[in-house]
């Protein structure tokens, strides 16, 4: 269900330089996760026959990939390396075949008969004939390119959205136009820089395709594509589907964000460290009282913790009920010197309080109460 292109499309990202021994601990950790083909890099890529040689070495049962260009040498260099799969590329716009490749449509269809029919010969386990930019393509000259991939032995078809210009409508009409012309399996490739990926990746599978690309953090050439860990948190927490464990998930996010050099925000979907930090007075009220209230998934599916603090968004709710798990239930007339209290200290630190800075202002509010402090 999920091609994690992290060691290839990740690998493209801007100044992500990742030492080999990393590559290989990202690659065995991927595969820990379930994933089920890890596209490993690029025809050409220093060490990728090292790569396959120590995931082999560990036990990897993860279907490895390779991409290659649509081109003979390659396909015969990418036969050597020992992958199960070969990802060849093939642009089928008329501006990437005419600006890029230099030839025409028939000048691509020979070009497809030629790769395709060696990588067969070469006795490649399967292959797999990536549409790049088939969202600007006219669609029955990219299904017709399918039909002959499939008829050279091609199992797959990769759907990319090149640009990431895709809205999820779109997508799963593009992903039904495909399964309905051609019997292969569909894999979905989906850009950012619109923010749609992850949403275009959910749904294509959910209109039929078989597979998406992700990568961890979405790294990937400009805004990146699909995340990993959204995608897969999606498939396992909110579709039920049983395949992927979500546990190590977060120290995978860590890992990758080190090796790049970008940060994770605190906010971030599945990765974030505050996605279950709350402070305001509603939600910490809900949340206390049952979590399914505000929360999607109990935090530790996914190795995260729970945070709730007091602060100047608190309310009667939220304090009287945190009070009384702390040992220090109030009645409810008396919480309004507290509440007070809290806002304004939390105002002045700009943050939420901790639990010795509530019992000390609960202290000294009952000092005041009683006027005998």
């Amino acid at each position: 269900m999920l091609i994690d292109t992290t060691l290839r499309e990740g690998a493209q990202m801007f100044g992500n330089y990742v030492p080999q021994s990393v590559r290989i601990e990202m690659a065995s950790r991927i595969a820990a996760m379930g994933v089920e083909e890890i596209e490993v890099g690029w025809v050409g890529q220093e060490g990728l026959g090292q790569l396959v040689g120590a995931l082999r070495a560990q036990g990897v049962t993860a279907d490895l990939s390779v991409w290659s260009p649509c081109r003979p040498v390659d396909v015969y260099r990418a036969a050597g390396l020992g992958i199960d799969t070969i990802n060849i590329g093939l642009p089928v716009s008329d501006l990437h075949i005419a600006e890029r490749l230099r030839t025409d449509r028939e000048g691509l269809t020979r070009m497809l008969r030629e790769t395709v029919g060696l990588a067969h010969s070469c006795g490649i386990r399967r292959i797999s004939v990536g549409l790049e930019d088939v969202t600007r393509a006219d669609q029955d000259f990219a299904l017709a390119m399918a039909r002959t991939a499939k008829g050279l032995g091609a199992v797959r078809i990769r759907l990319a959205d090149t640009l990431g210009v895709m809205t999820p409508l779109r997508i799963a009409e593009l992903v039904r136009f495909f399964a309905g012309g051609v019997d292969m399996e569909i894999a979905i490739h989906c850009h950012n820089d619109f923010g749609m990926a992850t949403a275009n990746a959910v749904t294509a599978l959910e209109s039929g395709a078989h597979w998406a690309d992700v990568s961890v953090l979405g790294i990937g050439e400009r805004s990146g594509i699909s995340a990993l860990e959204e995608v897969a948190a999606h498939l396992r927490l909110v579709q039920r589907y049983d395949i992927y464990d979500m546990n190590a998930v977060r120290g995978l996010c860590d890992l990758v964000a080190e090796h790049a050099r970008i940060p994770v925000a605190r906010n971030r979907p599945v990765a974030g460290s505050d996605i279950f930090a709350a402070e305001s007075g509603l939600h910490v009220d809900g949340i206390l009282k049952n979590p399914d209230l505000f929360e999607p998934y109990d935090p530790a599916h996914t190795g995260a913790d729970r945070v709730l603090g007091l602060g100047a968004k608190a309310g009667r709710g939220a304090v009287g009920t945190m009070l009384r798990q702390m040992g220090l239930e109030k009645p409810l007339h008396s919480l309004g010197g507290i509440v007070s209290a809290i806002r304004d200290k939390a105002g002045r630190a700009g943050r939420p309080l901790q639990a010795e800075e509530l019992q000390a202002l609960v202290t000294r509010q009952e000092c005041l109460d009683g006027g005998h402090c």
